[in-house]
């Protein structure tokens, strides 16, 4: 599968199981259940990878253990975001955050171009997408920023496990340090939605599609795509959220909202119309990678 392709699977699967994942608030919260998900796709991902941490560097500890804190912190601040505000809303404003990483990291007046079309589209579908009409929960919106700021920090060191940490056993060690710092807030709410007969089943479900499946395609698209055109690709989130809202949530986008997604969807294209123009060959000739791009 090509890496664009990882990417639009990663998204549609991402954004499903945040659709998933709203029906566990009303049990365990927003972080319980961002708790569970974390979890549950540990335990996946380690009895499926089982990486021999034993041989392990301290360069990859310390990469593992950065992408785990971006992990939990993205993760429960989108989580806390979606409680308050709707699904396409969250993820259009979560993703300036990747968006400024890739205005920073580009060094081309193209690449520039396309970023500033998906911004365009990002601030109208965000001030229109809401469907109840009415101002935006300032507090959601305050943590779908921090989501934002913490979803760059997952790029970067999403690319760093990626580039010195063979397979997926950095993801695996890095999911499960994102859930255990997520404990000491929720333990209480994870164990309250488990004990309802639908919460296991809702958890396993949400930590399968919104974690184990998309950052093991992100993960794979990372190896082969430069960051800042992964984080233009990315604009397709807004997109694939806001049609999983109104298809599995109600969640309805207005006129002008639907201007936004076309706008971001165009953008889009633009990056994936260039993407293979951005990529060089690694030592081995097969995979083209460009990880450790300076800022500037």
């Amino acid at each position: 599968m090509g890496p664009v392709l990882l990417v639009i699977g990663s998204c549609t699967s991402l954004q499903v199981g945040a659709a998933l994942a709203v029906h566990l608030f009303a049990l365990g919260g927003s972080t319980g259940t961002t708790l569970l998900r974390l979890g549950f796709a540990a335990l996946v991902l380690l009895v499926a990878v089982r990486p021999r941490v034993r041989r392990w560097t301290g360069l990859q500890w310390r990469a593992a253990v950065a992408l785990g804190l971006s992990l939990g912190a993205m993760n429960g601040c989108f989580y806390a975001a979606i409680s308050r505000i709707d699904l396409g809303t969250a993820v259009t404003i979560e993703f300036l955050g990747p968006l400024t990483l890739s205005a920073v990291l580009s060094r081309r007046a193209r690449d520039l171009l396309w970023v500033a079309l998906a911004l365009v589209g990002v601030v109208v579908l965000g001030v229109t997408g809401e469907h109840h009409g009415g101002s935006l929960d300032p507090v959601g919106v305050l943590f779908a920023l921090l989501a934002g700021v913490f979803w760059a920090a997952y790029i970067m060191t999403s690319a760093r496990v990626g580039a010195v940490v063979p397979g997926h056993g950095g993801l695996a060690v890095a999911t499960a340090v994102g859930a255990l710092v997520l404990v000491p807030l929720g333990a209480g709410g994870a164990l309250q939605a488990l004990s309802a007969p639908e919460g296991l089943w809702l958890a396993f479900g949400t930590a399968l599609l919104a974690s184990v499946v998309p950052y093991s395609l992100e993960l794979a698209a990372l190896r082969r795509l430069p960051q800042r055109t992964f984080g233009i690709l990315l604009s397709l989130e807004p997109v694939i959220a806001s049609l999983a809202g109104w298809a599995l949530l109600g969640q309805r986008m207005t006129l002008l909202g639907g201007v936004g997604v076309v706008l971001v969807v165009l953008a889009s294209a633009g990056a994936t119309a260039t993407a293979r123009a951005d990529r060089r060959p690694v030592e081995n000739g097969r995979d083209r990678v460009d990880l450790t791009a300076p800022a500037g």
